[in-house]
């Protein structure tokens, strides 16, 4: 390990020097601990008694070889801090814990897999230009085996069952809740123990590889959440690891997040190291194909409050972090999770920026989800909360997302949250869906969002399957594997999503009717969308599509097939425009459609 580099914050392998790695027939323990007084390394190879550990390098480091420990293996540290106290702490760079509650550390021996996944990785991209449609995921609620408590499937189970249904449903990418060992399962991941280390709820290091394998052979993209702003209270972790605030700040003014978990104070050199190296390790050591980094705006301000002030060393280690892994790995995909105004959060690190290569689209989803929890007779005065999103769109690289956190804590789930009684929900979503995908900006939509689902998510319940033996839901289910495929075939939908020239309006001033209308250009192709979001039937709308000598359409979000009510759409169904390019359209209430441009030949 780089020393120097480590105590600067420029180390990105850490993790090769600490830890427990076997050298032989012996098993070497080092830790990061320049507070501690005394430090034993307790586990299953010496009966729970401690072997002492002595002070390497600078002094700052403790190192011990012991003969006859294996892989497999448990161990914690014994250490007596600098203020006095005696705890038990699992292994900051521990590659595999204990299920919870216990909290000891495995070692782990040989840690190489054959993923196969070598064309994979060759064609893997940040996919500016790309269908890229997230499905993002719990591991332990999507589905269960039964009903019963803590009876999860393994990580390779749950591969087996949610690889096919990815394919089948038209998601090319899952984003998985964070993996990182964690105490709490009601913090889903985000208050993290074992940063090192894979929640072993659901199996075995091995096992994740396997999963992620499954995905790679697939073609399915594998992103992780990534915790870099905080973790867990829990003693036997990172909090006053050797006596003292060695990852956190002193102070409880900063030191303390708006979640009660511990901040890490990322002006430390050690800290930034620490946090890069695990991030380069789940990249690296599971192939993982990208990171969603959450809560991102509590790095850029002290607290999270633009009026505390920037942090400067929480931004400077982001740049550095995304920066070095886009050296190691330019092909993974970094993303934002980020509600705040600053600019260049998604502007290369060269040029001053964040060097994110995406970020979540906070401003549209709280926009887009308010205007359709509004009656319909509302919806005029908030017309242009639906028009807002272009006028700051091309300043960054923006997702679209609508994730776990819309789907919880009394916020009612995505279908909940649309207007009126329950068969009013569904067309209404239906619409909204085609709204949010024919919209310029890659895709994110949270498990069970596609089956309808109306009960918030629960993390110790599978989502509600059932729900699918209703109508209503099996249309929406339908609907949406086929919103899925027409976005993935149609390069109209994504192949421009950050040029100018990708979007234009058609019409966006028809206040009084709720219509919207608006293009999308991709590899000679066109596509112009029309929304009637009001409540009631428009007949004769009327709109220009320059250039068209008819529109195709691709898609009917009223259709029968999907709980709607027009039919006789088997068949190719084509408007024809005039001279000028004008169209007359008879929008139903509540719906959307999607056009093929067909223009007119050149003369």
């Amino acid at each position: 390990m780089d020393f120097y580099g480590f105590y600067t914050g420029t180390e990105f392998q850490a993790h090769l020097f600490l830890g427990a790695h076997q050298e032989g027939e012996e098993v070497v323990f080092r830790t990061f601990a320049p507070g501690a007084r005394q430090i034993q390394v307790i586990g299953e190879f010496n009966g729970w008694q401690g072997t002492d550990m002595k002070k390497i390098h600078d002094g700052n480091f403790w190192e011990c070889r012991i003969s006859g420990a294996k892989p497999g293996q448990m161990y914690k540290y014994r250490i007596m801090g600098a203020d006095g106290s005696r705890r038990d702490h699992c292994d900051p760079c521990g590659f595999q814990m204990e299920l919870r509650p216990q909290s000891a550390s495995y070692i782990c021996g040989d840690s190489r897999f054959d993923f196969q996944d070598d064309q994979w990785l060759k064609k893997r991209g940040v996919w500016e230009d790309k269908p890229l449609n997230i499905y993002e995921l719990h591991a332990g609620s999507w589905k269960r085996p039964s009903d019963e408590a803590e009876d999860w499937y393994t990580y390779e189970e749950l591969g087996e069952r949610l690889v096919p249904y990815l394919k089948e449903r038209g998601y090319n990418y899952v984003e998985m809740l964070p993996l990182a060992e964690h105490p709490c399962d009601e913090s889903w991941g985000y208050q993290i123990t074992g940063f090192f280390s894979p929640t072993s709820r659901y199996g075995t290091p091995r096992q994740l590889k396997e999963f992620v394998k499954l995905c790679h052979g697939s073609g399915i993209g594998v992103i992780m959440d990534f915790v870099p702003v905080h973790f867990a209270v829990d003693d036997y972790a990172l909090r006053n690891y050797d006596g003292t605030a060695l990852y956190e700040y002193p102070n409880q003014d900063v030191g303390k997040s708006e979640w009660g978990s511990c901040n890490f104070m990322h002006s430390r050199g050690e800290v930034r190291s620490f946090l890069q190296s695990a991030a380069d390790y789940w990249l690296t050591e599971y192939h993982f194909d990208g990171l969603r980094m959450d809560a991102i705006s509590n790095m850029i301000y002290w607290q999270g409050n633009p009026a505390r002030g920037e942090n400067k060393g929480a931004v400077m280690f982001l740049q550095n972090l995304n920066q070095g892994l886009k050296k190691r790995h330019p092909s993974a995909v970094l993303i934002a999770e980020d509600s705040t105004a600053r600019p260049n959060i998604t502007t290369p690190v060269e040029r001053g920026g964040l060097g994110f290569d995406y970020k979540w689209d906070m401003g549209w989803m709280n926009d887009t989800l308010s205007y359709f929890q509004s009656w319909p007779e509302q919806r005029t005065e908030k017309y242009h909360k639906l028009t807002f999103s272009m006028q700051y769109y091309y300043e960054e690289k923006y997702l679209l997302p609508l994730s776990h956190d819309e789907n919880v804590h009394g916020k009612a789930t995505i279908l909940q949250k649309m207007y009126g009684d329950y068969d009013l929900k569904f067309p209404q979503a239906r619409a909204f869906y085609l709204y949010m995908y024919a919209h310029p900006g890659k895709k994110l939509n949270f498990m069970g969002n596609e089956l309808g689902q109306l009960r918030e998510w629960d993390e110790k319940r599978q989502q509600d399957w059932d729900i699918l033996k209703y109508p209503s839901h099996d249309a929406f289910w339908r609907f949406m594997k086929d919103l899925n495929e027409i976005y993935e075939k149609n390069p109209a939908f994504w192949q421009k999503d950050y040029e100018r020239d990708g979007f234009l309006w058609l019409d966006c001033h028809q206040e009084s009717r709720c219509i919207y209308a608006f293009e999308r250009k991709g590899a000679r192709q066109r596509i112009a969308a029309v929304f009637n979001f009001s409540g009631r039937v428009q007949t004769d709308y009327q709109v220009t599509v320059a250039g068209a000598k008819s529109l195709t359409l691709l898609l009917d979000t009223n259709r029968d097939i999907y709980g709607g009510s027009e039919t006789g759409l088997d068949k190719k169904v084509t408007v024809k425009a005039d001279a000028a390019g004008k169209v007359k359209l008879t929008l139903a209430a509540f719906s959307g459609k999607c056009f093929v441009v067909e223009e007119k030949q050149r003369q």
